[in-house]
C-alpha cells in the first residue's frame, strides 16, 4: 500500500465517513485484495501494517462498510463470511469447492435467462445473486 487512497477509502470520504487510521489501512488491504478475504484474514493483513489493529476492530469496520454499501459479504459454502470491494458492474461467482477458489465471471446470456424466467412468471428482476459450486473436471470422483 502507498500513501495514496484506495479506492475503499474514496468510497468511504465521498460517503461523508470518518477515516482513523486503523480504517484506512483496512480499506486499503481491501482494496489490493485480488481474492475474498474472511474477516481473519483481513485482520491478519491489516496487522502487517499496523500491528496494533484488533480483530474486534476489523469486525466493526467491516460491519460498518458493509452497511454502507462499500463491501459485500458472501457466502460461498465454506462456513466464513467473505468480503470484495461492492462492485460496479454486476459479476456472479464460480466457487471451486475443493480449493476454495473463487473465479469472477459475466455471462450476458445467463443475465437474460434470468430476466425471462422472471418475466415468465409475472415479475421484472431487479437484482440476483449466482454462484456456482464446481470442482475441476479432470478432478478423480471421490477425491
Amino acid at each position: 500500500m502507498t500513501g495514496t487512497i484506495s479506492p475503499i477509502e474514496q468510497r468511504c470520504i465521498e460517503q461523508g465517513m470518518k477515516m482513523t487510521g486503523q480504517r484506512r489501512v483496512i480499506a486499503g488491504v481491501l482494496s489490493d485484495a485480488d481474492d475474498h478475504p474472511d474477516v481473519e484474514e483481513v485482520h491478519r493483513r491489516a496487522a502487517e501494517v499496523d500491528s496494533r489493529i484488533s480483530i474486534a476492530t476489523v469486525y466493526r469496520t467491516m460491519r460498518l462498510f458493509e452497511e454502507a454499501s462499500i463491501v459485500e459479504r458472501h457466502d460461498f459454502g465454506d462456513g466464513r463470511s467473505r468480503y470484495e470491494e461492492a462492485p460496479t458492474t454486476h459479476h456472479d461467482h464460480l466457487i471451486d469447492i475443493k480449493t476454495g477458489r473463487v473465479i469472477e465471471f459475466s455471462n450476458e446470456e445467463i443475465e437474460q435467462l434470468q430476466k425471462n424466467i422472471a418475466e415468465a412468471h409475472g415479475y421484472r428482476l431487479v437484482d440476483h445473486r449466482l454462484e456456482l459450486f464446481a470442482v475441476p473436471i479432470d478432478a478423480q470422483d471421490g477425491d
